[in-house]
């Protein structure tokens, strides 16, 4: 009799405990739209969203007016524009009071969102609005100049244009735009035949009734009506729209719900949102997830540099963060931060990259709350594993799946590896796209027979945990062996002189490969010297870097991780200009 295959136990289950259920009810809602106006209707009178500035100026939005807000954009997208139900509407601005409005109302009105970077360039731009189709645009107004090199290159027929400062009071609003424009030069000149957002909305309540057109709208939606294309680099680093439907995303609302229900309360949590809203994880656990349970959405338009978090963590009562590595890292070096942490705070979560395990260790002293870690990935709607909140949980991990998630680790042959032996993580759920948006090929390349093939490296240990390794495209073979720059990175983090530090994989003629850390020094008297030493001291020789490179920062994308490619195309290109 063949063996039981470790993953098809579910040892994970065991974990759950009294707590978390293994079997989920579907989701009352039958579609994200719903799920709004549920919303708006328990929370109305409470504040959904507030925009901070680095001064401290802000603009809020109640329940009630998010509500009606979005439902006359539906109604501005169907009965003004007559955008048809399915067609794409791309999103591209940075966390405003604008964002929440804008992409419930296309949601309302039966559209599919299509998230877009606001600090893409022209050319990206162009493409994203061609491979999605988008007809409409709706852009913050400081890229709006970008926007118009790319606009004769696409298909767009519809431009709306906001600002940081929609929907700020009337004393506020204009000060904020007066600096951003005059003072710092931030907003551009342009030539765009585009409509204002305000001026949109206005045109939708001259028709008068815009709740009931908008609930008219949103009738024929499923949980299998597409909501989101998101797009990502996936497994190929081709950028694809990943389809989201809204029983995907519904479904992964319900997962981390049940994760997590020890500590949210409905209407009385306060969650910093520094990670961008366009990005997936934000999209789902900070907006979707916060907003069902009538939370308030402490919103930061750009949390570099650091310190402009400082007024939101100050001014409001804030009982959840998340983020990433990088930017936990970075507000631990602020004095302000160690000095006077949230009080309020319930837990933090971290995702998007590999967590250190000295960042959680030094967060935790510092707030005296749990920071757990996730995994996910935008094509899972993102999450699939958490740390459970409400259990003891092991650090060094990303947690256990969630309800109704199946995950297995297979060798290159596919087979199921054993407990405890690295292997690329698989993924089966609800929250698992429905594949890459007019993409077959690339759709059937990661998806085989429901399950998702993810280019993660994880083991499993006996009680179900999992702990990512890295990225298969990442490894560095060393002589023979597998080196995972996840951990040198971690090790390099524990080093009080450290500050940040990437580990890539460069050609070697000895060993095929040799490992270099790239490190950004916190204690400038720091030398590499050091650096070896230490690695020395806590891994075997064959992870020990062969070099050390410092440098004043490293590239990272808009959420904070840091781009391994990036540093590798660098070190290649100076190595071959030195041959020459």
């Amino acid at each position: 009799m063949d063996a039981v295959s470790p993953y098809t136990l579910k040892p994970w289950l065991a974990q759950y405990g009294s707590h978390i259920a293994a079997e989920l009810q579907a989701p009352q809602h039958g579609s994200l739209a719903a799920l709004a106006d549920d919303a708006v209707r328990r929370f109305a009178s409470q504040p959904g969203f507030t925009t901070v500035t680095p001064n401290g100026m802000n603009g809020s939005l109640r329940y009630e007016q998010v509500g009606e807000m979005s439902d006359a954009f539906a109604v501005f997208l169907r009965d003004v524009l007559k955008v048809a139900a399915g067609d794409r509407v791309a999103i591209q601005m940075p966390n405003c009071l604008a964002y929440p409005v804008v992409l419930l109302g296309v949601l309302k009105a039966g559209c599919v969102a299509v998230n877009t970077n606001p600090l893409y360039t022209p050319t990206e731009m162009a493409h994203q609005f061609n491979d999605s189709g988008a007809r409409v645009v709706v852009i913050i107004d400081l890229y709006a100049d970008k926007l118009q090199q790319a606009l004769p290159q696409t298909g767009v027929q519809h431009v709306v244009t906001t600002r940081i400062s929609e929907f700020f009071p009337p004393l506020v609003g204009p000060i904020v735009h007066a600096v951003l424009k005059y003072w710092q030069r931030a907003i551009p000149q342009h030539g765009l035949s585009a409509t204002t957002l305000p001026k949109a909305l206005a045109q939708a309540r001259a028709l008068g009734n815009v709740a009931a057109r908008a609930r008219g709208h949103a009738q024929a939606l499923t949980h299998d009506s597409l909501a989101l294309l998101q797009y990502t680099g996936g497994t190929t680093g081709v950028a694809k729209g990943a389809m989201l439907t809204h029983g995907n995303l519904l479904w992964n609302l319900a997962q981390m719900r049940a994760m997590c229900d020890s500590h949210i309360t409905d209407g009385r949590e306060v969650v910093l949102t520094a990670l961008p809203l366009y990005h997936v994880f934000a999209f789902t656990v900070n907006f979707l997830c916060m907003f069902a349970a009538g939370a308030h959405n402490v919103l930061v338009p750009n949390p570099r540099p650091i310190g402009n978090l400082q007024r939101a963590i100050e001014n409001y009562r804030i009982t959840w963060i998340t983020g990433v590595n990088t930017l936990y890292n970075a507000l631990l070096s602020e004095e302000w931060f160690t000095a006077f942490p949230p009080r309020h705070l319930k837990a933090a979560g971290g995702g998007g990259a590999a967590m250190h395990h000295a960042v959680v260790a030094r967060f935790e002293k510092v707030t005296g709350a749990p920071l757990v870690e996730g995994y996910g990935l935008t094509e899972t709607s993102p999450v699939v594993c958490f740390q459970p909140l409400n259990a003891p949980r092991q650090r060094d991990s990303i947690g256990i799946p969630a309800p109704m998630t199946e995950v297995r680790l297979v060798d290159d042959q596919g087979i199921d590896v054993a407990v405890g032996a690295p292997g690329e993580l698989l993924v089966r759920g609800p929250q698992v796209m429905q594949g890459y948006w007019q993409r077959p090929e690339a759709s059937a390349e990661v998806l085989k027979d429901g399950w998702l093939t993810t280019g993660d490296i994880a083991v499993m240990d006996e009680h179900g945990t999992f702990r990512i390794v890295d990225r298969r495209k990442d490894m560095i073979l060393v002589s023979g062996f597998n080196v995972y720059p996840n951990e040198v990175e971690d090790a390099l983090s524990q080093l009080d002189g450290v500050m940040e530090a990437a580990v890539i994989g460069v050609p070697d003629a000895r060993s095929g490969e040799a490992v270099v850390a790239c490190v950004v020094k916190r204690d400038p008297s720091l030398d590499a010297a050091a650096v070896l030493q230490h690695c020395r001291s806590v891994m075997t020789g064959y992870k020990v870097p062969s070099r050390v490179i410092f440098r004043d920062e490293l590239p990272k994308t808009p959420v904070g991780k840091i781009l391994r490619r990036e540093l590798r195309d660098e070190l290649r290109a100076a190595t071959a200009k030195a041959k020459d």
